[in-house]
């Protein structure tokens, strides 16, 4: 489970659909993080926002309907993996991720909390939706 391409041109995933409690702060922290991480955004209104990656992918986000609280250990969706490109831009996002909203999960055990060949910064942001970004083995040595 690299997450590098298979050279299909085929993308993996079409689409997600965010459901938060307030859009202002959904847009904050995801708008955020995923502009960080290179996707644009496409629209924004007060029904709700969407951002493209540039292999096509899109993210939209919108208000819940029904308001009760997410339990990501329940089931459901656990969480979200998406990828950087470097070790110095995932501690770079760590680094910003409170001021815009995250708190950071297993902090004691960065940047392997997913075991000691697994590179990566676990988010939840405050509706306590999971973000995991992962860089590539090749590019998870930080740069000096």
């Amino acid at each position: 489970m690299s997450g590098v391409s298979d050279g299909s041109g085929l993308r993996a995933v079409h689409h997600i659909d965010l459901w938060v409690s307030a859009l202002s702060r959904g847009r904050e922290s995801w708008g955020w993080l995923l502009g960080e991480l290179g996707w644009s955004e496409e629209f924004s209104d007060d029904d709700g926002c969407a951002w493209t990656h540039p292999d096509g992918t899109y993210v939209f986000m919108q208000t819940a309907l029904v308001h009760a609280e997410y339990v990501r250990t329940g089931i459901g969706m656990n969480h979200l993996a998406l990828l950087v490109d470097g070790r110095d831009r995932l501690d770079a996002l760590r680094a910003a991720a409170p001021e815009r909203g995250w708190s950071e999960l297993f902090a004691e055990k960065y940047p392997h909390a997913g075991g000691e060949q697994h590179v990566a910064l676990y988010l939840e942001d405050r509706d306590g939706l999971e973000v995991e970004v992962v860089t590539p083995p090749a590019t998870a040595e930080p740069v000096e």
